[in-house]
């Protein structure tokens, strides 16, 4: 899970959230299915959850973290490249410099959730 955590950070990491859009904009641009593929602990969780017969409140908040952040990310993709059409306050937020920690806050939350989830 850390592994594939870091990995999904280095494939959005960016300066700005304007940068992180733009390059998953490139994989949803390609096809909806690279987008949904840049997202591999969520795959991995669902295969946990098969594997070890566990859906308790841990693995039920992991997958709905993840679920929220793909189709949040979606609808920003959406808002920005395709409809074009984004608020005021949303334009400046996509202008923000984002640090470098920002992107390991999946590998500081996901990992120990799904500890807790399967000693549980």
């Amino acid at each position: 899970m850390i592994l594939l955590e870091l990995f999904e950070a280095a494939m959005q990491r960016a300066d700005t959230l304007y940068g992180v859009m733009e390059k998953l904009y490139g994989w949803y641009r390609k096809s909806i299915f690279f987008f949904f593929l840049m997202h591999p602990a969520f795959y991995f969780t669902l295969f946990v959850v098969i594997v070890t017969d566990k859906l308790n409140i841990y693995m039920i908040a992991i997958l709905t973290l993840k679920i929220f952040d793909m189709f949040y990310k979606i609808e920003l993709i959406k808002a920005i490249f395709i409809r074009r059409k984004i608020p005021d306050d949303l334009a400046a937020m996509l202008e923000w410099k984002i640090p470098s920690w920002f992107f390991l806050m999946g590998v500081g939350l996901y990992p120990p959730l799904l500890f807790y989830a399967l000693i549980g």
